[in-house]
C-alpha cells in the first residue's frame, strides 16, 4: 500500500535532485516517462525527479522521443547513459534479453535501478541481478522491479484487506489475463514473439503480472505448478522494422518462426495450501486487456477486474446469509491508497496512474534509504514460477518451485 505523503520541507528549500536515465522509449518507456513527469506535480516528494536522458538505438527516433516525452538529452548507447554524472537512477524498459546486462552495469556504476517485468529471461540472470542488488544495497543503492499493477489503489487496498484477515484462511485464488492482439494470422513477427529477446510469450508478458499480483494480494508464495502452453500460430510475416514495435499489419511475403507460447494455463498451490488457477493468452478474441483476480477465504471473498479498475467486489461471509452478498467498493476515497493526492471521491484514476505511483514509491524509498517492494528478489520468485510453468508444460508433470 502507498505510504502517506511526505510533508513539504518549506517552499523556500529545494528538494534534492534525482536524475533519471531511461533505456527504451516505446510503449513502456512512454508509460514510465508519464510517471516520472507527473509524480512530483501530484505528490509531495522528498526528492525531485529530473528526466536527464533517454536511450535508444536509433539516433533520430530517440531524439524525437526525448522531445515528445520530456527528456533533456538523448543517447544511443546505454553504457554512455549509465556513465552520465547527471543520472542517479537507471530505468530499464527494454526487451528482456538486455535486462540483466544493463542492470548489472548500472549497479556496478553505483546507480539505483528500476527494471521492468519480467526481471530477466532466465532464472540464472535473475539470480545474478538479485545478488548484485543485495551487494549494492550495502552501498545505499536501491533497486525495484516494475510490477505496476500492485500500484492500483484497488489492488493495494485488496492487499490491505487480506492482511487485516478479512478473508481469513485463504482457500482459492483464480487469475486470468486475456488479450487478443495476436488473433490475426498476418500480425507480424515482433520481438515479443522471439524467445531470444522476450524469453517467453504470453507466459512472461502477461503471466508475470498475474503471478506477482496473486502473490502480492495473497501475501503468500506459489510453491508448485502444473501447466500447459500452446503456440497456435507457428509462423508469421517478417516485415521491415516489425521487431521494433507492437503494431503493424500483414503484407509480408517471408514467414518467420514464432518461438514463444501464445497461451499458458496452469494450476498452482501456495505455500499455505491454497489452490490457484492461472490463464494468460493473447488469443482471446474481443479481450483487449482483461485482467481479473478473485480470492476466496473462510471469512470472505475479493474480486478485482482491470476493466473496472477503481472498484473491488467484496463478500463478508461472517454476515447473516439473509443480507450477505458481494458488494461494490468504489476505491476513490482519500483514505484509500494513493488517493489523498488526487481528485474528490468518485473521480476515478486510470492505467497511467500506476506508473505515477511507482515513481512516487521509488523516490520515497531512495530518500529514506530503504528497500522498496517489489524487490529484485520478488522478481526472481516470479521468474522461478515462470520457469517451473515452462518445465511442467514441456514434460507434462508437476515441478516444485525452488525456494529462494
Amino acid at each position: 500500500m502507498g505510504e502517506p505523503n511526505s510533508p513539504a520541507e518549506g517552499a523556500e528549500e529545494a528538494t534534492p535532485r534525482l536524475g533519471v536515465g531511461m533505456v527504451g522509449y516505446a510503449f513502456m518507456g512512454a508509460a514510465h516517462s508519464q510517471g516520472w513527469r507527473t509524480a512530483g506535480h501530484v505528490f509531495d516528494l522528498p526528492m525531485t525527479p529530473v528526466l536527464a536522458a533517454i536511450c535508444g538505438r536509433s539516433g533520430p527516433a530517440v531524439r524525437q522521443a526525448a522531445d515528445r516525452l520530456g527528456w533533456a538529452a538523448a543517447e544511443t548507447d546505454w553504457r554512455a547513459l549509465i556513465a552520465r554524472d547527471d543520472v542517479d537512477l537507471v530505468d530499464i524498459c527494454t526487451p528482456g534479453d538486455s535486462h540483466a546486462e544493463i542492470a548489472l552495469a548500472a549497479l556496478a556504476a553505483g546507480k539505483h535501478v528500476l527494471c521492468e517485468k519480467p526481471l530477466a529471461n532466465t532464472v540464472e540472470e535473475a539470480e545474478a541481478m538479485t545478488e548484485a542488488a543485495r551487494r549494492a544495497a550495502g552501498g545505499g543503492q536501491i533497486v525495484m522491479a516494475g510490477f505496476n499493477y500492485r500500484r492500483l489503489p484497488a489492488t493495494a487496498y485488496a492487499r490491505a484487506l487480506v492482511a487485516e484477515g478479512r478473508l481469513g484462511t485463504l482457500r482459492h485464488v483464480r487469475v486470468s489475463y486475456l488479450q487478443d492482439w495476436l488473433v490475426e494470422r498476418d500480425f507480424p513477427l515482433t520481438w515479443r514473439l522471439d524467445r531470444q529477446k522476450a524469453g517467453s510469450g504470453a507466459l512472461g508478458d502477461l503471466g508475470a503480472h498475474i503471478i506477482d499480483l496473486a502473490q502480492f494480494i495473497a501475501g503468500d508464495r506459489i510453491a508448485g505448478v502444473s501447466a500447459l502452453t500452446e503456440t497456435f500460430v507457428k509462423e508469421r510475416p517478417v516485415l521491415d522494422g516489425a521487431s521494433e514495435g507492437l503494431s503493424g499489419g500483414g503484407g509480408g511475403t517471408d514467414l518467420g518462426q514464432v518461438t514463444v507460447d501464445d497461451a499458458a494455463v496452469f494450476t498452482g498451490r501456495f505455500a499455505s495450501g491454497a489452490l490457484a488457477s492461472f490463464e494468460a493468452t493473447r488469443f482471446a478474441a474481443g479481450r483487449k486487456n482483461a485482467l481479473r483476480i478473485e480470492l476466496n477465504g473462510e471469512r470472505g471473498s475479493l474480486a478485482f477486474d482491470l476493466e473496472r479498475l477503481n472498484e473491488l467486489s467484496f463478500h463478508d461471509h461472517t454476515e447473516p446469509a439473509t443480507s450477505a452478498g458481494f458488494r461494490r467498493i468504489l476505491v476513490t476515497e482519500p483514505e484509500h491508497p494513493y488517493l489523498d493526492a488526487w481528485w474528490p471521491p468518485g473521480h476515478g484514476l486510470g492505467y497511467e496512474h500506476t506508473f505515477v505511483h511507482q515513481a512516487r514509491d521509488l523516490v520515497h524509498a531512495i530518500a529514506a534509504g530503504r528497500a522498496p517492494a517489489p524487490s529484485f528478489a520478488d522478481g526472481l520468485q516470479v521468474q522461478r514460477v515462470l520457469a517451473a510453468v515452462e518445465e511442467s508444460a514441456a514434460k507434462n508433470s508437476v515441478y516444485t518451485v525452488v525456494p529462494g
